[in-house]
């Protein structure tokens, strides 16, 4: 008899259930999220000079202030990947009279932007367009979504100390950058280990803001996850995270190899390229 998948996103020969549409709040000990050091000298800008041991000791100083101030928590659910399509809209461009082609036109900013690709989640309101989530995610049985914080704490301090000290405010912040990261980490771990249970494989985590998927999706994403009662995040008008140490990302479940967005680990697309500080000295944030 064929095996037939259950309530739980597994099949009866699969070894752990996987609950979809259920939240699961995530919150890790003290040593899940460790400070990697050379992350926040990375967001820092350091790149090989020297640093002189009284500026060192300031930094470590402030960075281990930063991390008794954090609370990392998250949330995270798993839904099956519903509807994936791909439709470009496309544009006449004006043509002369002896002309007779048609070309896609670039849009401008006040019309309707080329969607080169669309994909549902069931049982939510998500629906999330872009060529690069396209790919990403098309070839998903399930899609996990996540959102982690570092809390308020680390906000309220990080206001104080970039008005008091400049210096000390940009190290903390850089910090606290790394440790989110940290923590994001740590709960794709845990991702992981709960498709690997079920015999599913996990492509990398890909957040809003990355390549062409757009900021205005982070207000459904923390409803869906019921992220601001759970965790205390929230999103601005312009879609910004609050606590602003906060992420939120999707991972594709796959049966078999993972397939993956090249935009996930490369610079092409990406909304802020062109004023990355990251590249202006060489680097980049992945």
């Amino acid at each position: 008899m064929a095996e037939r998948e259950t309530v739980t996103g597994q099949s009866e020969a699969g070894r752990a259930p996987l609950p979809l549409g259920v939240p699961r709040v995530w919150r890790p000990g003290a040593k899940t999220v460790p400070l990697d050091r050379d992350e926040m000298l990375r967001y820092l800008g350091y790149h090989g000079q020297k640093i002189e041991p009284e500026l060192a000791e300031r930094i470590d100083a402030v960075a281990a202030d930063a991390v008794t101030r954090t609370a990392p928590a998250g949330i995270w659910a798993v839904f099956p990947r519903g509807m994936a399509y791909d439709t470009p809209v496309k544009r006449e461009h004006p043509v002369s009279a002896n002309q007779k082609v048609k070309r896609e036109h670039p849009v401008s900013a006040n019309q309707t932007p080329v969607v080169a690709g669309h994909i549902a989640l069931e049982g939510t309101a998500l629906a999330l367009t872009g060529r690069d989530i396209f790919r990403h995610l098309k070839d998903a049985r399930y899609v996990a979504v996540l959102a982690v914080t570092l809390g308020m704490a680390s906000e309220q301090r990080l206001r104080v100390l970039s008005s008091q000290n400049p210096l000390e405010g940009a190290v903390f912040d850089a910090a606290c950058s790394a440790l989110v990261e940290s923590a994001a980490d740590a709960l794709n771990c845990e991702i992981e280990a709960a498709a690997q249970a079920t015999g599913l494989s996990c492509n990398t985590r890909f957040s809003p803001g990355y390549g062409d998927l757009p900021l205005a999706v982070q207000p459904t994403v923390l409803a869906t996850l019921n992220a601001t009662r759970l965790c205390g995040i929230t999103a601005t008008p312009t879609n910004l995270l609050m606590p602003t140490k906060s992420i939120t990302a999707f991972i594709g479940l796959f049966e078999g190899d993972p397939h993956s967005s090249d935009a996930v680990r490369s610079c092409a697309g990406c909304r802020v390229a062109s004023g990355c500080p990251f590249r202006t000295r060489g680097a980049h944030c992945w």
